[in-house]
């Protein structure tokens, strides 16, 4: 088994600097992208909740989860984004595809660890806005992926606490062309920032039968302020449209002395509790809130957009009709659903721009030790039509593999 993994394990990484551009958001403009959701394929089919934890799945949300696990687990997801963006008057089409994460997870009696990579942040737009006086032409590519590293430990029996180390690292490009109709030719602005910065996440996870039947869990985290540092680049340049094609030449162009400049990504906490019969059914609920109206731009000030605090609210479960039939499969599998409101921090001209999804999936039992292939489907909407905003309406498809193994384990034969 450890070898397939490290095979597929190759295999996506080539990609992953990977599948940086997830998204095709016009919203992804703003701060350092669209915030990539941290977490699971079976963790976003209820909604994103994080506080539920088990022994044979890896948690990425919460460090703490990882002292629960009682098998070594590597587990790699991706997903595949269909949108529809609109305004008032006209509509189109995008996908994208990119790699969810990649992670292992080591039980180590008392204490966990687990390390791997994920997507932090994602840019990708393409925005064409034409009116009497011209065209304007917006583009944006990039992001951040996070390299994380957790340590677990087990307190107690029903507490315990953990810590992920993240760096975080990537780059983010963004280019604005002009075209005047009364002018021969074209203005281009490309920036460029290359961003680093490491950041600290702290779990608690505390789970304790309040019945026979009955299992309480909760859950905190917290991030605190990370400082990342942005190396920029800058470059004025007058455009031509090449003659049969959308192909821009550059006639001359000038390299801008920009400073490096530091900024701060905001702190925030999630607190989480459910309740559920094990190895039958759960439901949870969680609440988040980030200070991101402390965040400021990278390298450009933007003039009709605020930052506001961020909050999102999940709600979320599963359920297994019977995880030991032998006689039928889809009694063994898992059947997970959940719904989740954010207001994502930014306010354009005055507007909030919310989101919600609902999800649904399935834990698909495959070979030994309780691995499992995890499928999922989420639909929702983004931002709003009205003051002629872009509105998004989205359909996510997630699938993960899940794969548990053991380790140390003292052989009587070969």
């Amino acid at each position: 088994m450890l070898k397939r993994f490290f095979v597929a394990l190759i295999v996506l990484i080539s990609g992953i600097t990977f599948a940086q551009e997830g998204t095709s958001s016009p919203y992804s403009f703003y701060g350092i992208g669209e915030l990539k959701f941290k977490g699971t394929v079976e963790n976003r089919s209820m909604g994103g909740i994080s506080v539920f934890t088990d022994s044979i799945h890896l948690n990425i949300q919460n460090p703490a989860s990882v002292a629960r696990l009682g098998l070594v687990n590597y587990t790699v997801g991706g997903s595949h984004r269909v949108t529809r963006l609109k305004n008032t008057s006209e509509s189109e089409q995008s996908t994208a595809t990119s790699l969810g994460y990649i992670a292992i997870g080591v039980p180590m009696g008392k204490f966990g660890a687990s390390f791997g990579l994920i997507p932090f942040t994602s840019v990708g737009y393409d925005v064409q806005l034409d009116d009497a006086n011209g065209t304007e032409i917006y583009q944006g590519t990039g992001g951040l992926n996070k390299a994380f590293l957790t340590l677990a430990y087990q307190i107690t029996p029903e507490l315990s606490a953990g810590v992920d180390a993240n760096y975080n690292f990537g780059n983010i490009e963004n280019t604005a062309v002009a075209f005047l109709d009364d002018v021969q030719f074209g203005s281009r602005e490309f920036n460029k920032s290359d961003l680093l910065g490491f950041s600290f996440n702290f779990g608690l996870a505390y789970h304790r039968m309040i019945t026979e039947e009955l299992e309480l869990m909760a859950s905190a985290t917290y991030t605190p302020e990370t400082n990342f540092k942005s190396n920029n680049v800058r470059e004025r340049a007058t455009v031509v449209m090449s003659p049969g094609s959308n192909e821009l030449i550059a006639i001359d162009s000038e390299m801008e002395e920009v400073p490096n400049t530091d900024f701060t990504f905001p702190s925030q906490y999630t607190l989480g509790v459910g309740v559920g019969k094990p190895k039958k059914w759960f439901v949870g609920a969680e609440y988040t809130d980030q200070k991101t109206s402390n965040f400021n731009n990278r390298t450009f000030e933007i003039t009709n957009v605020t930052f506001t605090d961020a909050t999102k609210v999940r709600l979320g479960g599963f359920y297994i009709p019977d995880y030991k039939s032998f006689t039928s499969y889809f009694k063994r599998m898992v059947y997970r659903a959940g719904f989740r409101f954010e207001e994502t921090g930014i306010s354009v001209d005055g507007t909030k721009i919310n989101e919600f999804g609902i999800s649904f999936g399935v834990g698909l039992p495959v070979g030994r030790l309780f691995s499992n292939v995890n499928v999922g489907f989420e639909f929702g909407r983004r931002g709003t039509t009205d003051f002629n905003l872009i509105q998004e309406n989205f359909f996510n498809t997630y699938i993960s593999l899940s794969l548990n193994d053991r380790w140390f384990q003292k052989r009587y034969y070969d």
